[in-house]
């Protein structure tokens, strides 16, 4: 049941963030101008708070072994984490009742310095949060190499820059899977990376993750055809027979 919940989050999540910043600007305009109405509100949107931000504590268990297939780019990219999309939602109420606390005092003349960097930090979180939840993917295999993105910059691996027997077959840690680099001058990193040499893996098994890229370090003809249905379901075949089956998962977003 969580899992479908969460996939299904994920699949719709600019049409629930967008329908969830709707309901936080209305939380806030209650808040500040119909404290009554704000009052009514306060006790459902708490409790959503609560129930999305446990919800996201859950699923960072869920790390599925596989890939979404993204034809129009082409790539095969790691599932976008559903806990992202959940801390959104939840920080948004707090978020909206914080600015809505802040109008209510400045039109009662009674603004402090504090409500306003409270606010101001509220709100600077929640847009971080909501970024990160509107992107979605992190990493994805291309045909020339691997991409990293999050919020703050990028790091891109060509496939050169890799040697097979120097990526490691499982994660360091749960949330990263390091790689060593056969030529880092080929490796790009823009604005501030997530890490210089690593993955991250809170939204997919590391193993496979790592099992994918072994593949194709090792296995240049097959890079071309990265993206499509068809080299996907082959993939999934090899790795199947190699380590002894892995999840197919979600073929496509």
């Amino acid at each position: 049941m969580i899992s479908r919940v969460s996939a299904a989050a994920v699949r719709h999540r600019h049409v629930v963030l967008l329908l969830r910043l709707l309901l936080a600007g209305v939380n806030a305009a209650a808040v500040g101008f119909a404290p009554s109405l704000g009052q009514v509100l306060f006790s459902p949107l708490l409790f959503l708070a609560l129930a999305v931000l446990v919800l996201s504590v859950i699923v960072m268990g869920i790390r599925p072994a596989s890939f979404v297939v993204l034809p129009q780019v082409p790539a095969f990219a790691t599932p976008a984490p559903a806990w992202k999309v959940f801390f959104a939602l939840g920080f948004l109420g707090p978020a909206s009742a914080s600015v809505g606390a802040m109008v209510r005092s400045a039109r009662a003349g009674m603004v402090s310095t504090l409500d306003v960097v409270l606010t101001f930090s509220w709100l600077a979180l929640v847009a971080l949060l909501l970024v990160e939840a509107w992107r979605g993917h992190e990493v994805q295999l291309r045909p020339d190499g691997i991409r990293h993105r999050w919020i703050l910059g990028s790091l891109t691996v060509p496939w050169k820059a890799l040697a097979a027997a120097q990526v490691p077959p499982a994660a360091d840690r749960p949330w990263r899977l390091r790689m060593t680099f056969a030529e880092p001058l080929l490796v790009r990193r823009r604005r501030i990376p997530w890490s210089r040499n690593a993955l991250r893996t809170d939204s997919v098994d590391a193993r496979f993750l790592a099992a994918a890229i072994r593949h194709y370090v090792g296995h240049p003809e097959h890079r071309a055809a990265i993206g499509s249905q068809a080299e996907y379901g082959r993939l999934l075949t090899e790795l199947a027979g190699r380590d002894g089956g892995e999840d197919e998962g979600d073929r496509q977003e």
